[in-house]
């Protein structure tokens, strides 16, 4: 099953349920990924959390229901809808309702008020011929990594730049870069760059670790640091040359790499499994653990 049929059936799977209680786990249970990678897969396609297009679907639907004069006016009542969509009570569906559409859902009732709402999102290939891609497929065999971790809800993506601005301040990004030691690694940068691992976790925990890392090698002081293993795989890399900043071109690249390269390249995300955020010196790059369609 290739990537977009997997994104439009989780997507049909999601209008289904609307009215149950949808978490990323049953919905990911539809495709050949786990909660974490499709919460990621998705993210970077739209640019938006899975769990905003889900409550912005709910909150559209309500909106046709409280119109006048349409096809989906069913006279239901206020406190009825938000039990339907599942809110615990009128006062915090109105407070959602009204950040979306701008009035409340009483004033939604009324013939021409102007409302915002969103359609069920399909996903088809995105050509692009404007900007050329720097990638390759690399066949690697296991390796040793050493560094920093911690673990975030599968909804807690966003939090992840805090937690390297933590490791920042506090004097530890710099402690792992000094532990890292000179030797140029298999990255084609220097150890004392930082590198970003996101591991895998058991399926349906709702949980994932992110983990700062460095490669291990006989150099590195690896004392009082989390060490993991990176199978063995083919991956497919993404790099952006002539970065500015640290992790300002990663979004980009993730971004570009499931929603143009993907779908139309012959392999597929494996599901499972780490993804490497790699920040050398004035290049950026992302692997992605890939297999043949």
């Amino acid at each position: 099953m290739d990537l977009l049929t997997q994104l439009n059936r989780a997507m049909q799977y999601i209008e289904e349920n609307i009215c149950n209680d949808i978490e990323l786990g049953k919905v990911s249970q539809v495709t050949n990924y786990s909660p974490y990678h499709f919460g990621r897969l998705f993210y970077y396609i739209t640019d938006m959390p899975i769990s905003e297009y889900i409550r912005k679907r709910k909150l559209s639907l309500a909106a046709m229901e409280l119109q006048t004069n349409t096809p989906y006016n069913s006279g239901i009542k206020v406190i009825d809808l938000a039990v339907k969509y599942g809110y615990d009570s009128a006062d915090s569906f109105t407070k959602a309702f009204i950040k979306q559409h701008g009035v409340t859902p009483t004033e939604a009732r009324r013939s021409g008020v102007v409302l915002k709402l969103f359609p069920p999102i399909t996903f088809q290939i995105k050509i692009q011929g404007v900007q050329g891609m720097n990638w390759r497929i690399e066949e690697r065999e296991a390796f040793e990594v050493f560094g920093i971790e911690r673990i975030f809800k599968d909804n807690e993506t966003t939090k992840v730049p805090a937690f390297w601005d933590e490791l920042q301040q506090n004097g530890k990004y710099e402690k792992l870069i000094k532990d890292a030691g000179e030797k140029k690694d298999m990255f084609g940068s220097k150890v004392c760059t930082i590198n970003a691992l996101c591991g895998e976790h058991e399926e349906g925990s709702g949980i994932f670790p992110y983990m700062l890392f460095a490669l291990k090698t006989d150099n590195s002081n690896i004392g009082g640091y989390k060490i993991k293993t990176v199978p063995k795989a083919t991956w497919v890399v993404f790099r952006a040359n002539d970065v500015e900043y640290i992790g300002s071109q990663i979004g980009a690249l993730f971004q570009r790499a499931y929603s143009e390269w993907l779908p139309s390249s012959g392999y597929d995300t494996v599901g499972h499994g780490p993804d490497l955020e790699i920040y050398g010196e004035h290049f950026e790059e992302v692997w992605i653990p890939v297999m043949k369609k």
